[in-house]
């Protein structure tokens, strides 16, 4: 039996995960959040709960002790280059506790124009640098973004998008946290998968799979990124955010989530689900 670990376990992906690998039964679940009173029903169901708070190395140092592999989760702090220094500090004290790492990361994060890719790309370095065995498991854009900015698109009856032929793959929640569960219970032997859907999309099929859907009309209109960046500023979006969402488009037009595998299928066993699927499930919202 090993002793499993999974960082931001009050979060929706590390409580898919921990919820997954208790149902599994066969190891030790150490459930570890900055808030451990939101913890109390995985800790009913047989989880270790534990505080890790990634500003606070004594938390992290403590937290670790005794875990053979450990989940880090990458953070919601973005900005001010404090994310980094959090995953840093989590990578450190992982591989100060003797721990194997799994980190979760995303599509090829050197060179993206993600404003965010930096801290991803920097962790992934200092995980391989860490001498410790690893899995990176690469995450491409959750089915469930798309709930961002769709029902809007639609209730507008026009999405408007930078993104122009870049496609883009997008997964669901539930295959991460799935692969995550999956990683997390077998040694790591030094890899970097990328977890993906079973289809490469533009954004104008996208629109078009999800106007089939819905039975509602979704134009697609092509803009550069100063248009809609523009156009988001019209609209009343949080400037400060701005830079972050034109930069999801850009990287897409770039290719820089132009990959498909089938690492979702050898970790899981299952087929990853399309698309189609969840729009079907969602089109309520839309």
């Amino acid at each position: 039996m090993s002793n499993l670990l999974v960082t931001g376990a009050n979060g929706k992906l590390g409580r898919h995960v921990v919820q997954l690998l208790l149902e599994a039964g066969k190891d030790h679940i150490i459930a570890a959040s900055r808030d451990t009173t939101k913890l109390a029903d995985l800790a009913a169901r047989g989880a270790e709960i534990r505080r890790a708070d990634f500003d606070d190395a004594d938390s992290l140092a403590e937290a670790f002790k005794g875990a053979d592999r450990i989940l880090i989760i990458s953070t919601d702090a973005l900005g001010s280059g404090q994310r980094l220094k959090q995953h840093l500090a989590a990578v450190k004290a992982a591989a100060e506790a003797g721990a194997e790492i799994v980190y979760t990361s995303m599509p090829k994060p050197d060179g993206s124009a993600v404003i965010f890719a930096p801290d991803h790309a920097g962790t992934e370095q200092t995980v391989i640098a860490s001498g410790r065995p690893y899995t990176i498991l690469r995450d491409a854009w959750y089915q469930e973004n798309l709930l961002m900015n769709l029902p809007g698109a639609f209730a507008s009856g026009t999405l408007y998008t930078s993104a122009g032929e870049g496609k883009i793959s997008h997964v669901s929640h539930v295959d991460v946290a799935r692969s995550a569960a999956a990683a997390l219970s077998k040694p790591s032997t030094n890899d970097i998968l990328t977890l993906t859907g079973p289809e490469l999309l533009t954004t104008k099929q996208i629109a078009a799979l999800a106007s089939e859907i819905t039975g509602k009309p979704l134009a697609v209109v092509d803009l550069s990124d100063e248009q809609l960046a523009g156009g988001m500023k019209a609209a009343g979006v949080p400037e400060a955010i701005i830079p972050m969402l034109v930069s999801f488009d850009t990287t897409t037009r770039e290719g820089g989530f132009d990959i498909l595998t089938d690492d979702v299928e050898t970790l899981t066993g299952r087929k990853p689900e399309p698309l189609r699927a969840f729009l079907e499930a969602s089109k309520s919202a839309f």
